[in-house]
């Protein structure tokens, strides 16, 4: 049946053409031809003007089998443009039956997809007129009234998706998307398979023409998509999610959401109803659909069109965040692997997102504290400095102290990339730059003095990208590498201008300058070249154990000490040669900048190369042993940056670099010449002074000889700066007619000394403190007049306070606030000691130096002036009486004085607890490279110890910090001569301490230097030792009375129980020592007969009461460990200038405490001297509790008693109640030097 024609007045135009277009033997030119002349009348035809009667002939015709099948494509081409012509004419009717129209659409639609290519295609113009009439037309739409037209559309589109993807010219595309459209809009519905074709175009980028169109249409149509969409998706989702676990359906999953994700950035206008269905995910139980749906939406609200989707749907947003609080970690892991975007994009929400990353940073889960810290090291420059806060910058900051590893990783790099990005506008000084990044390698080098697990990782980010070495990658294999050196070096200044102390300190450790020479990295490099692989021709034996003691000292500073260990070894069994001398160029200092880069990156190379397994370890091994971040390359700049006012910490480096290094300025001590004549800058003088010195002292080739200079050094030498003068005096002592020179000096000072001014004396008195040590000879000349002058008219004048003074209670003075006066009388103390040195290894020299270690020790006992009733200043006495203790131990490195100096020891040690938080630091400070360099006698290491008590965090935890890398590093054999065998000494100390007394209250104070010692020394291997010294303790009496062997066996006793507490605890085999050990026959004594011995050992030195404490506490033991983590936390640094003293402790009269007691024996009966042996049995017969008894039997009388108490209170009395003399540290040197006078007294 025909479909109804439209109805309407006749067309005044009829179709002219009316040749026969079917029928036998009709040619194909022919027939080509007669279809174009038809095609181009057709197209003429307006539809409002034409007479549709007249194209009935040609209709019919059109839609006959031969003119749709005909083999010719130019006759198909054409006949499918009339027929759309016919269409458009007919237009809104259509002149043909259902199953004509299907078949007409079919054809059309064949056409397109088998003709429709480029434009030099044939056929091209028809195609493009028969797509363009579909379009303009819509004559399309008659598709969805046709029966089973389900199948026609599904056809069309898929036709059209895949036509498109043929890169045509964009009105295509246009045509084609009008087309889509039209059907869409027009189907009563829409199947599933059209709406399958069309989302797959999503997940097809490569298709990108395709793309475009599923975009086209999905935007044009979304009011009418949005259920279908909707239904797609939830058909998806129940179809895989139900009651399945299975990977392959929750892959089907991840598809869909994934469309989803892709929607939401093209046309997020289909999402109405499938946005609240992801919403609905994140509740539920399974886990990985609320995986699947976190991510999705994440990503969904991190792109651009972010903000829009937020603000459109709250409650997911909402609901989304909540997911940071999911049970599971994976969940919380990619909420927070989102937030990039929305950091990004979502400016509105700062806040949130803000709340959301700081709170998962204390996440219980490592990924995602870690996943939080890796997002900022993925954001560009601008959107931290203006989308993310300061203070979240300083979270992360803290997050480099985390105890995971993976998490220090990600948040110092984090930092470290940031800071890479934003230094070139801290370097143009932009205040937005400084103030939200210049504080960043502040806190990485903190960081890498806390920890040894953080240090590794903030030396690489340190490495990388706070002082990365020029990049040398595109020119290594060349010969000409350009390196910007000045660039270099002020990055390191600039970025120096932003540290404080504890920064610039780390800096300095960093820079590999400070060590000895040669390193333990050159002793490897040496090692492996004598190993040769392991074919040794000599001492096969002694080559590997070297090899193998250097490699143990390195690996242990690795996080992973075993595999740095097998690397190194490894290393060494390579033998390359090339290796070796590439590794000894970047050692050697005076590699210059551009061959430590050439070699550098030539050497990880061919490492990388032969064997990639040891890369980390090679790299951290020459980080850590090249000179890359200061090195002889620096110092033109230096010396340049010197002379200008912001000159600082260049002035800091070349000092550094004076002290520890000099060797860097071989190549340029001309530069330095030049710089000590330019005397208008006296810091630039100062500082080429000191480097001048450093390096003739160095390298006597290096020494300064010409005239010219040195007469000018010469006048310095005789000026008034100390500290020029100072080094100065250092360059004559290295000049060729030292001799002469030096004499010259010390003639012109010796006649100047006692008429100088202040400034010029103390300038003198720093000069003579050179010379007593390095030209003793020249000094001794003179010597009689200037030790004379220095002894009696400086040292000992008085030096009251200054009645103007603001301030009577400061116990301090800094270096650049102290009066002349005082530096010269330090000078002299210096001058004293190094008199002292210099005549060390000589036949007179316990006679040179008796007369200076009574002074200095009269210093200690009376608190830094030479009288107990003296009225000195208070800031003059603590720097009197810290002098005088640095010079102690500076003399006690010689063993002849060590001896002498023992017999103060206790009083030397003691400065530790020195009322003055400045003297107890600053001693710790002077001890610690001594006791490194093992140069003090092991009892030394005794004192840090006794910080136990100290009220500043900062001092104990030095100590603690010495002893732990000491013990670390140390061989068991060294371990047990340097801190175990000395633990007897250490009681003994504490027995002998000014603030001891057998009262309850004391003893548990007591216990605590116990317990402070064995949190860092004991351990199950060493337990058995520590207790048989406890043990022998009352085997043995106190060399120096009765008293103090009391005291010693009250200590030996709670010691013992300290111990074996500790051991309980700790589940540690308290055994029998089995070997012997010698005891210190220079403060023990031998008892005189075992009978002495066994009633020693039966008598009970501890109070009741204490017993009972330890019983109970030994119940209440702590775990093990608890101690030492505590000692992990990072501690806050000391801002103030004047810490605040140490706290004030209740007042305890040594001796005169009255308890009661079991019967003693005196050891003092008898005064045998026989040399104390562990060779004695161990005999430990106590009894637990101790027998009553008010009866004394200790050897002395109530009345010497009393006298000593009435000796204390008097004492009391006598002292400046201005003076903090509350507490016990700062009493104890008056009661040691009491105590001694009323001991002789009874003797």
């Amino acid at each position: 049946m025909v479909a109804q024609t439209r109805a309407g007045n006749s067309a005044p135009k009829r179709l002219v053409f009316n040749e026969k277009i079917v029928g036998k033997g009709l040619a194909t030119d022919a027939l080509l031809k007669k279809l174009k002349a038809l095609h181009t009348e057709l197209a003429e035809l307006d539809q409002e003007l034409v007479d549709v009667n007249s194209l009935s002939t040609v209709r019919t015709q059109l839609v006959n089998t031969s003119i749709l099948l005909h083999k010719d494509r130019g006759v198909k081409a054409y006949a499918a443009c009339c027929l759309a012509d016919i269409l458009r004419l007919y237009a809104p009717d259509a002149p043909y039956t259902h199953t004509e129209l299907r078949d007409i659409f079919q054809f059309f639609f064949r056409q397109l997809a088998t003709g429709l290519r480029g434009a030099d295609a044939s056929y091209y113009n028809e195609y493009f007129h028969l797509l363009e009439s579909l379009s303009t037309v819509k004559s399309v739409v008659l598709v969805c009234d046709l029966p089973h037209a389900e199948e026609l559309m599904v056809d069309i589109f898929r036709d059209f998706f895949g036509l498109v993807r043929r890169d045509l010219a964009k009105k295509i595309e246009i045509f084609i998307a009008d087309i889509l459209v039209a059907l869409i809009d027009e189907c009563q519905a829409l199947p599933s398979e059209v709406l399958e074709t069309i989302m797959a175009q999503f997940m097809a980028n490569d298709a990108q023409p395709a793309y475009r169109l599923a975009v086209q249409v999905c935007n044009a149509t979304a009011d009418k998509l949005q259920r279908h969409v909707c239904q797609y998706f939830t058909d998806i989702i129940v179809a895989h999610s139900h009651e399945s676990d299975s990977e392959s359906d929750f892959e089907e999953i991840r598809k869909a959401h994934e469309l989803v994700k892709q929607l939401s950035g093209s046309c997020p206008s289909l999402l109405h109803s499938v946005i609240p269905q992801l919403e609905e995910e994140l509740r539920v139980e399974e886990v990985q659909v609320r995986l699947i749906a976190t991510q999705a939406l994440g990503e969904m609200f991190s792109e651009k069109g972010g903000a829009e989707l937020v603000k459109k749907y709250p409650t997911t947003w909402n609901v989304w965040l909540m997911r940071k609080n999911d049970k599971t970690a994976a969940v919380r892991l990619k909420l927070v692997e989102s937030a990039k975007g929305l950091l990004v994009n979502l400016h509105d929400h700062r806040e949130t997102v803000d709340e959301l990353m700081r709170l998962k940073l204390l996440d219980p889960d490592e990924k995602v504290r870690a996943a939080v810290c890796k997002v900022y090291s993925q954001l560009d420059y601008e959107t931290v400095l203006h989308y993310v806060s300061e203070d979240q910058l300083r979270s992360i900051a803290g997050r480099g102290m985390d105890k995971k590893n993976s998490v220090r990783v990600e948040a110092l790099n984090s930092l470290g990339k940031l800071y890479s990005t934003a230094y070139p506008e801290i370097q143009n000084n932009d205040p937005a730059a400084v103030r939200h990044f210049s504080w960043i390698p502040n806190e990485i080098l903190h960081i890498s003095n806390s920890t040894q697990e953080a240090r590794l990782a903030a030396e690489q980010v340190i490495a990388d990208f706070v002082f990365p070495l020029p990049s040398g990658s595109s020119a290594s294999t060349s010969k000409n590498i350009d390196v910007n050196e000045v660039a270099w070096t002020d990055r390191l200044l600039d970025t120096m201008g932003y540290l404080d102390d504890r920064g610039v300190n780390a800096v300095l450790l960093l820079s590999g300058i400070k060590g000895s020479r040669p390193s333990p990295y050159e002793l490897y490099l040496q090692s492996c070249i004598q190993h040769n692989g392991g074919v040794i021709d000599k001492d096969e034996d002694v080559v590997k154990q070297r090899l193998n003691n250097v490699i143990r000292h390195i690996s242990r500073q690795f996080g992973d000490p075993q595999k740095a260990a097998d690397d190194l070894h490894a290393f060494a069994r390579a033998n390359e040669n090339r290796s070796y001398k590439l590794l000894k160029t970047c050692l050697d200092t005076q590699t210059d900048l551009k061959g430590l880069v050439k070699a550098s990156n030539e050497f990880l190379r061919r490492i990388e190369s032969s064997s990639e397994s040891i890369l980390g370890t090679m790299t951290v091994f020459l980080r850590r042993a090249t000179l890359r971040i200061v090195n002889q390359s620096s110092i033109p700049t230096l010396i340049k940056r010197v002379q200008k006012a912001d000159s600082k910490h260049a002035q800091t480096l070349l000092t550094y670099i004076s002290k520890h290094c000099p060797s860097l300025y071989k190549p340029h001590t001309s530069e330095l010449t030049k710089a000590i004549a330019d005397e208008k800058n006296a810091r630039l003088v100062e500082v080429g002074m000191q480097a001048l010195a450093a390096v003739s002292q160095s390298d006597e080739a290096l020494a300064v000889n010409d005239k010219r200079t040195l007469e000018r050094v010469m006048r310095y030498v005789l000026g008034p700066n100390a500290r020029v003068a100072k080094f100065a005096a250092r360059i004559l002592v290295g000049s060729k007619e030292h001799d002469d020179l030096c004499a010259e000096a010390v003639e012109s000072i010796a006649r100047k000394l006692s008429t100088a001014d202040p400034d010029l004396l103390v300038a003198h008195t720093a000069v003579l403190a050179q010379f007593a040590r390095l030209a003793p000879d020249a000094f001794e000349r003179k010597s009689d007049v200037l030790m004379t002058f220095l002894v009696k008219k400086l040292l000992m004048v008085p030096s009251p306070a200054d009645p103007d003074e603001m301030d009577l209670d400061a116990d301090w003075v800094e270096d650049d606030d102290m009066q002349p006066k005082l530096c010269a009388r330090i000078l002299a103390l210096k001058v004293c000691r190094n008199r002292c040195l210099a005549h060390a290894s000589t036949d007179t020299a316990l006679e040179v130096a008796t007369p200076v270690l009574k002074m200095l020790s009269t210093l200690l006992d009376h608190a830094g002036s030479y009288s107990a009733d003296a009225t000195d200043d208070p800031k003059v006495k603590s720097r009197m009486r810290l002098q005088a203790a640095i010079s102690l131990l500076h003399l006690s490195v010689v063993d002849k004085f060590a001896t002498a100096i023992n017999t103060n020891f206790i009083s030397l040690a003691i400065t530790v607890q020195d009322p003055c938080y400045n003297v107890r630091m600053e001693f710790l400070m002077k001890l610690f490279p001594l006791l490194t360099a093992r140069k003090l006698p092991p009892r030394y290491n005794l004192i840090p110890f006794l910080t136990v008590h100290d009220p500043e965090a900062d001092v104990k935890s030095r100590a603690i910090s010495y002893v732990t890398h000491a013990s670390r590093n140390l061989s068991a054999a060294a371990k047990v001569d340097m801190f175990e065998i000395i633990f007897i000494r250490f009681l003994h100390l504490l027995a002998h301490h000014p603030d001891f007394s057998t009262a309850h209250e004391n003893l548990q104070e007591m216990a605590k230097y116990i317990d402070f010692y064995l949190d860092l020394i004991a351990s199950s291997d060493n337990v058995s030792l520590l207790y048989h010294l406890a043990m022998k303790a009352k085997t043995v009496r106190d060399g120096q009375s009765h008293t103090y062997s009391e005291n010693l066996y009250a200590m030996s006793e709670l010691t013992q129980e300290l111990i074996k507490a500790r051991a309980q605890a700790r589940s540690w085999s308290l055994q029998s020592y089995p070997g012997k050990v010698k005891l210190p026959s220079d403060i023990l004594r031998a008892l005189p007969n075992p009978e002495a011995a066994a009633k020693i050992l039966k008598t009970v030195y501890l109070p009741e009461e204490t017993s009972a404490w330890l019983l109970e506490s030994s119940k209440t033991q702590k775990p093990a460990g608890t101690s030492k983590e505590k000692r992990r936390e990072p501690r806050e640094p000391k801002d103030s200038k004047s810490p605040p003293k140490r706290k004030a402790s209740r007042h305890r009269v040594n001796g005169t405490t009255k308890r009661v007691k079991t019967a003693r024996w005196t050891s003092d009966q008898s005064e045998s001297e026989e040399e104390p042996s562990s060779d004695d049995s161990d005999r430990d017969d106590r009894e637990d509790t101790p027998k009553p008894s008010s009866e004394r039997e200790d050897g002395s009388s109530e009345q010497d008693s009393d006298e000593e108490e009435a000796n204390e209170k008097k004492g009391e009395q006598n002292r400046k109640p201005s003076r903090k003399a509350g507490t016990r540290a700062k009493r104890k040197i008056s009661k040691q030097v009491k105590k001694k006078g009323n001991h002789a007294r009874k003797s």
